[in-house]
């Protein structure tokens, strides 16, 4: 494999080649940046996104949209944890070196990474939360889509994956996170839709209460009929009063 690597013969390793050479031209402060972005800075930019969300979709819309929303992203990051786990036998099963066993001149980033390569659980986890994200709000989604590319680079960048590593985990995450979706959202929603209408936790569903949301409304929803048009508001009453 190294040496298909030498003559570019392998897309997959004269890929890593390349985008892990962007290290060793770089500044060593730079290299450092990349180093914690792509191990920890991404997924803390993924908690920061879902928390944008959930504060953001609590507040607007409607009761129905705010419930079906914040149980896309009590999804999310469940999706991400059950993608992990199908990844635990896939990895077993693979069983790839990591790329600087195998590849001389690599430069890398992070030390202690002396488990098998495929998939990247990084990746995994990442596209996961952005497409669980997806599911429950997609301007909110598309941005956390595009951190998990980032993270994708950064793990080539940092020498410790293959490019698909970072493919493969990012079809794992997206796959766990669409096909299981159905089922998840059935039973989610029904469960945050019950938080939404007891007491103190209701907030965590929806920011406004039912009566506030209501007035918000014009009134509608709490059955108030707005008044017609030259009748000035008044009762029966009153008119009779005024005549």
């Amino acid at each position: 494999m190294a040496g298909l690597a030498l003559d570019g013969s392998n897309p997959d390793v004269s890929l890593l080649y390349d985008i892990n050479g962007l290290a060793k031209s770089a500044p060593t402060w730079f290299d450092r940046v990349m180093e914690f972005v792509g191990e920890y800075g991404i997924m803390l930019g993924m908690v920061l996104v879902v928390l944008w969300c959930w504060w953001s979709v609590r507040r607007c819309g409607t009761a129905e949209d705010s419930v079906s929303a914040v149980a896309g992203l009590v999804w999310a990051p469940l999706a991400a944890g059950i993608a992990l786990l199908i990844n635990i036998p896939i990895r077993g099963f693979v069983e790839r070196p990591r790329p600087f066993k195998d590849h001389q001149g690599l430069d890398v980033l992070v030390d202690g990474k002396n488990d098998f390569s495929f998939v990247s659980d990084h990746a995994t986890m990442a596209m996961a939360l952005g497409v669980g994200l997806f599911v429950a709000n997609r301007k909110f989604g598309i941005a956390a889509i595009a951190l998990a590319l980032l993270e994708g680079f950064c793990r080539i960048y940092m020498g410790v994956h293959y490019p698909t590593d970072v493919i493969g985990g990012f079809a794992l995450g997206t796959a766990a996170a669409l096909l299981l979706a159905p089922l998840a959202m059935m039973l989610l929603t029904p469960l945050v839709g019950a938080v939404s209408r007891s007491g103190r936790l209701g907030r965590l569903v929806r920011s406004r209460s039912p009566l506030a949301a209501a007035a918000g409304d014009g009134g509608e929803a709490l059955g108030i009929p707005e008044p017609r048009p030259g009748s000035g508001g008044g009762s029966e009453g009153e008119k009779g009063l005024a005549a």
